[in-house]
């Protein structure tokens, strides 16, 4: 039986409305089958479609679960800051004054409201570690760059399976065409750096065809991870820094990282209703 559902699209991590990364948000799930939930992400066609749903964990504000066209996601980040707006703004009200924690895939992840912006906590990630040889061979073939102009590279999966290589500079990583058909399986990104006294310190480009996405506009989880990289390694330019990402798409992403004293890494940007009312679910 179809019911009427409350449903929001997001625009995440832009000022500008209609240049961060949109996401649909169902904002009461219950009931929907796994099947239907499938059906509904692959015809939303967005890199994300979120179902809201009771938490099973005393500890959660609510419960998400998270869809790509290819299939469901363990944690993704601009779907979990556009579903806490969307919660926020529907009359939703955190246990705690000033942060919402989410229940998904990937456990509990908190996110803060600070003057009307919300920040993730970045997860875990559950590999870490320089790329096989092959694999980064291959990355460079599809790519269609040298090996020497990798700087670095590492696995950075905090759940999607993402993977990253690093260039000397931003315009190297806006300047890849790549062939992802050389790539099919694969989550993977490209990180560069901004000349000093930049508006960003690096551009960041997200790839996913292994979840029906070539490229993902703005993409909060490869940030968070990439971060976390970056810190640990000692190669941050400081406690806060921002990313540019979707130049290449015509978005204009800006994503800002934070570090707090206890070395967790933040995640956070704008958030904008662009759409909202009902669907048939």
């Amino acid at each position: 039986m179809t019911t009427s559902r409350p449903f929001a699209q997001v625009d995440v991590f832009s000022e500008a409305p209609y240049l961060g990364n949109p996401v649909a948000v169902i904002l009461d799930g219950a009931g929907l089958t796994d099947d239907e939930m499938r059906h509904i992400a692959r015809w939303t066609n967005l890199s994300e479609t979120t179902f809201v749903l009771p938490t099973t964990d005393p500890g959660a504000d609510y419960r998400l679960r998270i869809f790509t066209p290819g299939g469901e996601l363990p944690f993704a980040g601009h779907p979990t800051l556009g579903s806490a707006h969307a919660w926020l703004e529907q009359g939703g009200t955190p246990k705690n004054t000033g942060r919402v924690v989410q229940e998904c895939g990937a456990g509990l992840i908190e996110v803060r409201i600070d003057e009307g912006r919300l920040a993730f906590a970045a997860p875990p990630t559950l590999r870490s570690g320089p790329l096989e040889p092959e694999l980064l061979a291959r990355i460079v073939s599809a790519y269609g760059i040298s090996a020497d102009q990798v700087t670095a590279h590492q696995w950075i999966d905090n759940g999607p399976g993402w993977a990253v290589v690093q260039l000397a500079s931003a315009q190297e990583v806006l300047d890849l065409d790549p062939d992802l058909s050389l790539l099919p399986e694969a989550m993977v990104g490209a990180v560069g750096a901004y000349p000093p006294g930049a508006p960003h310190a690096f551009e960041l480009r997200s790839f996913a065809p292994a979840i029906g996405v070539d490229e993902d506009p703005v993409c909060g989880s490869m940030n968070a991870s990439t971060a976390q990289w970056m810190h640990r390694t000692g190669t941050a330019p400081g406690p806060s820094w921002r990313v540019s990402q979707g130049t290449r798409l015509g978005r204009a992403g800006d994503i800002t990282v934070t570090v707090d004293d206890s070395g967790a890494v933040w995640v956070g940007g704008a958030t904008t209703t662009l759409f909202s009312g009902t669907a048939l679910a």
